[in-house]
């Protein structure tokens, strides 16, 4: 009896602790974040900025990254330029108040991890792969986009002058839950 009841209790035991092995950890996006744009015209931030990250270095497979952006929450450090980027000529924020962007799978690579997913921007979906580094805690990453490919802006009159090449800067420090 002995023998069935402690082989049962290792059975159990095994059996949570491969589950708890197939899960992934949850994180908490901290308060001081920052998602930056820039180019030689134009550049600024985005304030607000929410998600679901699961992430876990030794379980890429059930790591998830489905995050938001608040369009509305763009500051340029000029009033006249924020009321612009938000306006139906460019961002159309009433029409599409949120940039997204959902994972599909993870890789680790030489230098740090890539990210394949989903990124909406002005109602266009296009897959993307991100590179980014975690360390202490952060999400760091920098990635190039072209405003065009998701019909923000114009080619032509006063938007010609602006860059078709954004550099997104991203810095998210994270706590686990």
């Amino acid at each position: 009896m002995k023998k069935i009841q402690s082989s049962l209790i290792l059975i159990i035991a095994l059996g949570l602790s491969s589950f708890t092995l197939f899960n992934s950890i949850e994180w908490s996006i901290s308060e001081n974040y920052s998602i930056k744009f820039t180019s030689d015209n134009p550049s600024g931030v985005f304030k607000s900025f929410k998600g679901k990250i699961l992430f876990d270095p030794n379980n890429l497979s059930q790591s998830e990254f489905n995050l938001t952006v608040d369009v509305n929450s763009i500051n340029t450090g000029n009033g006249m330029k924020n009321k612009h980027a938000l306006s139906d000529e460019w961002c159309d924020a009433k029409q599409f108040p949120e940039i997204t962007f959902k994972s599909n799978d993870f890789k680790k690579n030489e230098s740090g991890y890539s990210v394949r997913g989903v990124m909406t921007i002005h109602g266009i979906s296009k897959e993307m792969i991100i590179p980014f580094n975690f360390v202490n805690n952060t999400f760091i990453s920098s990635f190039k986009i072209k405003r065009t490919d998701f019909n923000v802006g114009s080619t032509e009159g006063m938007s010609a002058k602006a860059s078709t090449e954004l550099t997104i800067d991203v810095n998210v420090p994270v706590t686990k839950k």
